[in-house]
């Protein structure tokens, strides 16, 4: 069955859905620059005279001839934290039955979230998870284990089903966090950007925090593409209602759609800037193209923290 024909039923099952969002995204490595990445997801290292013999992959030495032992927990465990927004604007687009492919904003870093987690799983690296809107909503530390990701799916899941209408102010809970993250972790935060303070300096001010103690951060920035970038809507007159301030406005959307284009592509482009500026990855995510850009972030950052 392909990832596509996963119904809205079967999406809450968030633990299978990973593993066909990983096996897909495996398949198509083979095609991509990081072919070498193992496909298995795990780790080997060349074994020394003198090693115990007890970690030897006999399967690998069949079809290699040489001796690797596999590297466990103590030597490649990476730390993640995984930061989700749960604002009202999160929960855009409005979407009945959402699908794999056809999900709001924070359906999306739900699945995406569960994917990666997936992929931690297979590398025994340890994973937490914050969620916040207009309260720091949940909390857990990094941990591996089967009884502590089933706490993690759960909590993702409960994001699929369940609406906000909470408003936030990101950069208050993300030096919360930050105060709880003592560790070098990396961190893997999704969000809209979108806040109500229009004091975009105490934002990144919060995001410089989190990169204390020398946290790697990826910001995945999280758009519905088709309204948010492109401003593709009817061409008739529109409603348009803020979903955290409730503020409203009427207008022709095609009288001013360039200009919109314009406004949205010069935001983008300064986050960015400051990303760059404050060396976090910046990963613009449009919920329509698939989840192939967040776990490819996660692959290269790996790699670079080894």
């Amino acid at each position: 069955m392909k990832v596509s024909e996963v119904q809205s039923s079967e999406i809450k099952n968030l633990g299978l859905l990973a593993k066909q969002v990983v096996e897909g995204f495996i398949t198509g490595i083979h095609k991509s620059p990081f072919h070498g990445f193992s496909v298995e997801f795990s780790e080997h290292k060349l074994y020394n005279t003198g090693e115990s013999t007890r970690h030897i992959d006999w399967k690998l030495f069949a079809k290699t001839e040489k001796l690797y032992i596999k590297k466990y927990e103590e030597e490649t465990n990476l730390r993640c934290h995984i930061i989700i927004d749960n604002s009202a604007s999160m929960h855009y687009p409005i979407v009945e039955n959402q699908t794999v492919d056809r999900v709001n904003k924070v359906g999306f870093s739900a699945i995406a979230a569960a994917a990666l987690m997936e992929i931690l799983k297979r590398q025994r690296d340890a994973v937490g998870l914050s969620i916040y809107s207009d309260t720091y909503e949940y909390y857990a530390p990094e941990k591996g284990g089967e009884r502590h990701r089933a706490m993690l799916l759960h909590q993702l899941s409960q994001l699929l089903v369940t609406p906000s209408k909470a408003t936030t102010e990101t950069y208050q809970y993300l030096h919360e966090i930050s105060e709880k993250l003592h560790r070098r972790s990396f961190v893997f935060l999704f969000t809209d950007m979108l806040q109500t303070s229009k004091e975009e300096h105490l934002l990144f001010e919060a995001l410089r925090h989190l990169k204390y103690n020398k946290h790697e951060v990826v910001l995945f920035h999280t758009y519905d593409g088709k309204t948010e970038f492109n401003f593709d809507f009817e061409n008739t007159p529109q409603k348009f209602i803020d979903v955290e301030t409730g503020e409203a406005i009427n207008i022709h959307s095609e009288n001013i759609q360039d200009k919109y284009k314009e406004l949205v592509q010069n935001y983008f482009n300064e986050l960015k800037d400051k990303c760059l500026q404050y060396k976090i990855d910046y990963v613009p995510v449009d919920i329509h193209q698939g989840y192939n850009e967040v776990l490819t972030a996660y692959i290269i950052g790996r790699k670079n923290n080894k």
